[in-house]
């Protein structure tokens, strides 16, 4: 008897946990009969279905998320002409909580597995594998608990304890180049209108032993990235504490672990230890969602920003913690003015990335059931997301979908980094920026025809001569550096000009070096071309100083500024800037740089 787990993921390098759990949950003796299928949203539906058909299932479920229901919704249609009478399951969020209407849409589905399903899911592969061995005295499959039939339900399943659950990862090999996902607490205590995850409201925690073990199993194997799918993963200090304390003590320099936490609850003493952690050991997922207080109330979220703004600063000032921080365009009570301080707030922490998102509103959630109310239209199909509100008009809607893009595509990249930190300044506020760039990409096509990754550079040059021509000279440096920071390109981009006159002390830079490393400590046995092709020296006219001596590559705007120096007010004469790409900045992969001194 073979039961199919079959799982469709937004992306190849996602897995699904949900089905390893349901897998390793069964046991050694069930897990025989159980083979996991995952396919990913941008597969034709043609294929998925012939994938599915060549596995010759006797039982098919489907994990359901709104990213995948649609394509799920399709294979619902065909199955049963390929695979009639073959029985067909569904679980997961999509599903939870309108089971009614969709065995009425599809007939053909056998049932849906409610809520948590590690249990419901055990008890109903016994119930096929005794079916298929012909028990006289077979139970009743409505004795299971946690389905719903066409007749009804069968009755509310406990919550599982989690620290009885399996660990999924004992072979790697099949997670290999994927991100790895792990659960160390289920359930959330705050009760956020938006979000499923307030509908189950007890927290339960793994038993740490087991968590540090399981950690540890990571560690040894160098994994490169582990993402915890906590809700909230710091709401029980004691427990975020100590697996934090265990991955800083027992870091192997290379993996990274992914949190999403609840910012303003953060403390001193957890700021204090991540300051102390390694640069690309962790990474922070917050979510702000809005800055505006009645907004925030109405959603149940309750956040001081003001406290969530030291708690941010207090943790980039370490330089070390990758910070990605959330917006929700279309809350209640947002309306597009409102959106805009949200955004220029957040902006302003500099996180190291900002994204705009727009509400989803979720079957279950409370905002599903206040939609009305607020006048919040949304669409038919997944992921039901608002068009307008009473607050926000459709047309504000599709202005922020073009900002959201530039955001991605500019800020968010980190790839133009210096340039947008002096081209802001030309703009009353941040968000006038990116507003004004989509206005520039519109009138040039470019979300239609949309420019290379390489191209983007250039785009951006010409939207800064647009609004500031008398600093191209300085933009065209800034995007230099920029693209440098990133790349060691194989030709130089048309703006960068030609840097004839700096040959030769570039060539005596790599010959020095050869003879007597300052610089390039590390590539002893590299003969000064390898290292010159490994690296890459770039003459620049506009390096500042700042006041307390740190040489970095800043710029200003306007000449004058009291905190800099620059050069360009006072010679021409140009440095020579290196770039070391073995040596990274593992928040936002930008290599090491330095002016090199006469």
């Amino acid at each position: 008897m073979k039961f199919l787990l079959t799982a469709v993921n937004a992306k190849y390098i996602h897995s699904n946990p949900a089905i390893y759990s349901l897998r390793a949950y069964v046991g050694k003796d069930l897990e025989q009969h159980i083979e996991i299928a995952e396919y990913t949203i941008n597969q034709r539906m043609e294929h998925i279905l012939a994938g599915i058909y060549g596995k010759k299932p006797d039982v098919i479920a489907f994990s359901c998320y709104i990213w995948n229901w649609n394509v799920i919704q399709e294979l619902l249609g065909e199955i049963p002409k390929i695979l009639p009478g073959v029985p067909i399951w569904l679980g997961g969020p999509e599903v939870s909580f309108c089971g009614e209407d969709i065995l009425k849409q599809y007939p053909s589905v056998t049932g849906i597995m409610v809520g948590e399903g590690e249990q419901t899911f055990k008890e109903l592969l016994e119930y096929y594998v005794n079916k298929n061995g012909n028990l006289t005295d077979l139970k009743d499959i409505k004795e299971i608990k946690g389905l719903l039939l066409a007749d009804g339900k069968t009755g509310e399943r406990e919550l599982t304890d989690i620290s009885t659950l399996p660990f999924l990862y004992e072979d790697m090999e099949q997670f290999k180049n994927r991100i790895i996902y792990y659960e160390s607490s289920r359930g959330c205590p705050y009760r956020c209108s938006y979000c499923l995850s307030s509908i189950d409201k007890k927290v339960r925690l793994r038993n740490l032993e087991i968590v540090k073990k399981e950690l540890q199993f990571f560690l040894d194997r160098q994994v490169s990235q582990v993402k915890f799918i906590d809700r909230t993963f710091n709401c029980n200090h004691n427990h975020a504490l100590e697996i934090w304390k265990y991955i800083h003590e027992h870091d192997n320099g290379v993996t990274n672990f992914h949190f999403e936490v609840e910012g303003d609850i953060l403390n001193e003493e957890e700021i204090a230890l991540l300051n102390k952690m390694r640069p690309g050991l962790v990474q922070l997922e917050i979510g702000v969602q809005s800055t505006n207080p009645v907004t925030l109330k109405e959603i149940n979220r309750f956040t001081d920003f003001g406290h969530l703004k030291a708690v941010v600063e207090k943790i980039s000032s370490g330089k070390n913690i990758h910070q990605h921080l959330d917006l929700i365009a279309g809350l209640p009570y947002e309306d597009y003015d409102s959106f805009v301080k949200s955004f220029n707030d957040v902006y302003e922490l500099r996180p190291n990335q900002l994204q705009l998102g727009f509400l989803k509103v979720l079957k279950g959630s409370r905002m599903h059931t206040m939609a009305k109310e607020y006048g919040i239209f949304y669409t038919e199909k997944p992921p039901y997301e608002v068009l307008y509100s009473k607050w926000l008009s459709y047309t504000e809607v599709l202005r922020l979908k073009r900002i959201e893009e530039m955001v991605e595509i500019y800020y968010n990249s980190n790839q133009f980094t210096h340039t947008l930190s002096v081209l802001e300044k030309t703009f009353p506020h941040p968000f006038a920026m990116f507003e004004r760039l989509a206005d520039y990409y519109e009138e040039k096509g470019y979300f239609t025809n949309s420019p290379a990754r390489a191209y983007r550079y250039e785009v951006l040059l010409g939207f800064a001569c647009s609004v500031d021509k008398m600093h191209e000279d300085l933009y065209k440096e800034l995007l230099t550096f920029d693209m440098y920071l990133r790349e060691n390109l194989k030709s130089r981009p048309s703006f960068a000009g030609e840097k004839e006159p700096e040959k030769e002390r570039i060539r005596n830079f790599y010959r020095n070096e050869e003879e007597n490393p300052c610089y390039l400590k590390g590539y002893e046995g590299y003969n000064s071309k390898q290292t010159s092709k490994m690296t890459h020296m770039e003459p620049f006219v506009y390096p500042v100083w700042l006041e307390n001596g740190e040489k970095i590559l800043e710029y200003v705007a306007q000449p004058g500024d009291n905190k800099v120096y620059n050069c360009k007010t006072e010679t021409e004469k140009r440095v020579l800037v290196l770039f070391d790409y073995q040596k990274r900045n593992p928040l936002n992969a930008e290599a090491a740089f330095y002016v090199v001194e006469e």
